[in-house]
């Protein structure tokens, strides 16, 4: 009795067109004739899993297996493996399974080289206050792009490159070893598929070119360290009149010597004297462009945060800004006159609260 073509690829019978394709795959390496020189028993495996294979990967030829068995595909390759003379059958049907693991068969059309250029990173440094507001900067910088002259192509005005003769133009040299197809870079043309033979002066055949470039860079407001912005066709030049690849600005803020950002808001600290903390009162508060006026609330104590709303960073991608916090911190004086010591043990008694006979605070 035949053995069942899921068996033989060792899948389930609700596998995939992938998953089959796959189990071949590994199956064809496992039993390949080269791999296995003289062992007949691996000839045969690799034979039979190219059957089932030839059948499963067929919709129409599984759908009549999984419905009669055998005998609904008989005389279709399917029984034994009658579809295939000899090993070299195998590899001519099932081409494109080879010449994903062994390089692929020749191409006799010439290659395309355009391609695209390659994407550029370039890093700048930016302060708060450009974070704020926005900012335009001018970049400089030098890449590679096409040879003006030649227009990228290597051959001198007037000339054009030949097609490689060693690899008509693919690029690539096959060598054959045993059922093996192993595809390399030609040496004659370096993969290009053509010959130059009157090289331009100026890039001496290569088509490229180092280019000073300048640009000015929009940098909006609310980036932040590791922001990207991407300014489209203005990297690396592209290859024989390929597209320019992107740069991409990559932003790093630096420190500032008043305010640590928290996301959206800004965060500092202000001294107030123990009598604003007490009684309370407006005081001026740094803002990012100059100062404002913050209102403390009667009773605030050391470590308290108080908020200036809508004076901090800006939303990169939405409306409104976030806002100031501001930690207070309450300085308490180390010395006082002699107004200010009869006044706070006068409001001491009131308190009933003792103090030393001269006062809080030692004089010296």
């Amino acid at each position: 009795m035949a053995q069942d073509f899921y068996e033989i690829l060792g899948v389930k019978k609700d596998a995939d067109p992938d998953a089959i394709k796959k189990a071949f795959r590994q199956m064809a390496m496992k039993y390949h004739p080269d791999r296995n020189p003289g062992d007949k028993s691996a000839e045969d495996k690799f034979k039979e899993a190219a059957s089932a294979y030839e059948i499963l990967s067929d919709k129409e030829k599984r759908t009549r297996y999984d419905r009669f068995g055998h005998a609904g595909v008989n005389g279709m390759g399917g029984r034994g493996h009658p579809g295939f003379h000899d090993v070299n059958d195998i590899f001519s049907s099932f081409s494109d399974i080879f010449s994903d693991f062994f390089g692929g068969g020749q191409r006799t059309e010439r290659r395309d080289v355009r391609r695209r250029g390659a994407d550029l990173r370039y890093l700048i440094d930016i302060s708060l206050e450009d974070v704020v507001g926005g900012i335009e900067k001018d970049i400089e910088f030098e890449c590679e792009a096409s040879c003006a002259p030649c227009k990228g192509k290597g051959a001198a005005k007037g000339s054009e490159a030949e097609v490689c003769k060693q690899c008509g133009g693919a690029g690539q040299v096959v060598r054959n070893q045993g059922f093996f197809s192993m595809a390399t870079t030609c040496p004659s043309c370096r993969g290009q598929g053509a010959v130059i033979k009157d090289p331009c002066a100026k890039c001496k055949g290569t088509g490229r070119e180092l280019k000073k470039r300048n640009l000015k860079v929009t940098v909006p407001a609310g980036v932040d360290t590791g922001t990207r912005l991407r300014v489209v066709g203005e990297g690396e030049g592209g290859y024989s009149e390929g597209v320019s690849g992107d740069l991409y600005v990559e932003i790093r803020v630096k420190p500032h010597k008043i305010f640590e950002r928290q996301g959206q808001n800004l965060g500092t600290s202000i001294h107030i004297s123990y009598i604003q903390a007490i009684l309370g009162g407006e005081v001026k508060v740094p803002i990012i462009k100059g100062e404002e006026t913050l209102s403390v609330p009667t009773g605030t104590q050391p470590g308290e945060v108080l908020m200036l709303p809508g004076q901090g960073v800006p939303h990169l991608k939405g409306y409104g800004r976030g806002n100031i916090l501001y930690e207070v911190v309450v300085d308490v004086p180390k010395k006082l006159d002699k107004e200010e010591d009869r006044l706070l043990r006068e409001i001491a008694g009131l308190k009933g609260h003792s103090t030393p006979a001269k006062g809080f605070f030692r004089r010296k």
